[in-house]
C-alpha cells in the first residue's frame, strides 16, 4: 500500500504543480479536461484547460492534485499538512524560503529538539506545509 496526497485548487493547479516541479524536482504529468476521452460528462467547455489530474513523481513519493471540478465546493486544507522531510539544512532552508514566498509562515524555520529544521508554512496556493530536517 502506498498513501499519495491529493491536492484540490482553484483553477490554479497547473501554476502550482509547475512550481513545485521546479522547487522540489520529479517528474510531472499534467492531463486537462480537454484531454479526457470523448463522451467524458466532464465540466464545461470553459473547463477545457484546467487540469484534471496532476502528478508530481519523486522517487518513491507521490503528489497529485486537480482543479476542482465547477459542480463542487472548493475549501482550502484544514487539519492536514504535506511534509517535506530531508536530511539537509541547507535544502531544507532553501525548500522554506521558496514555499513562503507570497505565502504564510506559520512557524519559522528553526532549531528544536528532534531537528536540525523544522518549520510550517502556507504557500501562495494555500496548501499547508511541514519542513522537517530530523537530527
Amino acid at each position: 500500500m502506498e498513501i499519495h496526497p491529493y491536492l484540490y485548487f482553484d483553477g490554479n493547479c497547473q501554476e502550482a504543480f509547475e512550481h513545485y516541479a521546479e522547487l522540489l524536482g520529479g517528474d510531472l504529468e499534467v492531463m486537462t479536461y480537454d484531454q479526457a476521452p470523448d463522451g467524458d460528462d466532464g465540466p464545461s467547455k470553459a473547463w477545457e484547460d484546467r487540469v484534471l489530474n496532476a502528478r508530481l513523481s519523486l522517487g518513491s513519493a507521490t503528489l497529485m492534485g486537480s482543479d476542482i471540478p465547477e459542480w463542487d465546493d472548493h475549501r482550502r486544507p484544514q487539519g492536514v499538512r504535506v511534509t517535506l522531510q530531508m536530511d539537509d539544512p541547507a535544502e531544507a532552508e532553501r525548500i522554506y524560503d521558496a514555499l513562503r514566498e507570497e505565502g504564510t509562515v506559520d512557524l519559522e524555520l528553526e532549531s528544536t529538539f528532534w531537528a536540525k529544521r523544522f518549520a510550517m508554512v502556507t504557500d501562495r496556493f494555500g496548501v499547508p506545509w511541514l519542513i522537517n530536517c530530523p537530527k
